[in-house]
């Protein structure tokens, strides 16, 4: 089997080609650019291609990928609302992702925003570099004794919920389905987590009910100086009416591995560019939010547990036993 690796970067092809010396008939190849309308012709020969989050993978790319015979999408992540699956389906070109690699991954970082967002780390890290030890500005809350509110009970939001446990917070928790791993936490509905919560951590995936489920209507049913944390999409909160609600002092602090409009920067260094849009000038302004580059994932153990079930899910498709749970339908 013939793949090709797209938007590769050095730690992808490092991780992948550890892994890859246990297969003997998958071979890859590592290209730079992503997959897109411009690209996507360069999959012609290939079984199959790899591809990512951000990656394009609407209609047009769809139809060139059966056009030149290549009938395996495979997704190295969790995400793939940047997929047409239904169409891929039509198509009959199947859609494998990694369901989940290392929950605990994104939510320590998860954690690690709303603890450095609380304790004004960003700041006071600039400070002492420049030798001001002041604390002026820098005051925090404790956690301890303090109420999470998380948003989505999957793999990821359950470890996020126990971490918040461990540091001995109270645990609310909204989702259609209860897990039965969180006997500590109390479900609730949407609004009551939105009123009760001191620190709201979102962990759903982005579906039509999700969409910019965080806006001015939710936001207003906040308690005054929560703690917003966002690690899964970043079209589930609504940007405007964030800005609106930062400028308006209803957070403490907000922080955000993703955000709106993040496509064309994910994972790039774009130190030269202009960038097309003002929404990451305008977050980085306020001095209690803070940004990063969906690097939620990034952990060697995540790393090689994504290329440990992409390749898997490869091997599964090309004999015939592809694993329900892996497949996008």
């Amino acid at each position: 089997m013939k793949i090709l690796f797209f938007d590769a970067k050095r730690y992808d092809e490092e991780s992948f080609d550890e892994e890859l010396k246990k297969y003997d008939d998958i071979a890859i190849d590592y290209i730079e650019s992503d997959i897109g309308i411009k690209t996507v012709r360069l999959a012609s020969g290939y079984d199959a291609v790899c591809a990512f989050v951000s990656s394009d993978l609407g209609k047009e790319v769809l139809d060139e990928l059966k056009r030149m015979g290549v009938g395996l999408v495979l997704m190295r992540c969790a995400g793939f609302n940047n997929v047409d699956t239904e169409y891929a389906k039509q198509l009959g070109i199947k859609v494998l992702r990694v369901p989940g690699y290392s929950p605990e991954a994104v939510a320590e970082h998860a954690m690690a925003l709303a603890l450095a967002v609380n304790r004004h780390i960003h700041k006071g890290y600039i400070r002492v570099r420049e030798n001001n030890f002041g604390l002026n500005g820098l005051m925090g809350i404790n956690m301890h004794g303090k109420t999470a509110g998380i948003v989505g009970t999957g793999k990821i939001g359950a470890a996020m919920a126990k971490i918040c446990h461990g540091i001995g917070m109270s645990v609310i928790a909204y989702d259609m389905v209860e897990n039965p791993e969180l006997s500590f936490a109390k479900y609730v509905t949407f609004d009551e987590l939105l009123s009760d919560s001191d620190l709201i951590s979102l962990h759903c995936p982005l579906s039509h009910s999700t969409y910019h489920m965080i806006c001015t209507e939710t936001i207003d049913k906040m308690k005054d100086n929560v703690i917003l944390v966002n690690t899964s999409r970043g079209a589930l909160i609504k940007t405007d009416d964030l800005i609106k609600g930062i400028r308006n002092k209803k957070f403490f602090g907000v922080g955000l591995d993703v955000y709106e409009e993040e496509t064309a920067n994910v994972f790039e260094n774009r130190e030269d560019d202009i960038l097309e849009t003002s929404v990451t000038a305008r977050l980085m302004s306020f001095p209690n939010v803070i940004v990063t580059s969906h690097q939620g994932f990034f952990t060697k153990e995540a790393l090689s547990s994504i290329s440990e079930t992409t390749l898997m899910n490869a091997c599964d498709y090309k004999n015939g036993k592809i694993k329900p749970a892996n497949e996008v339908v």
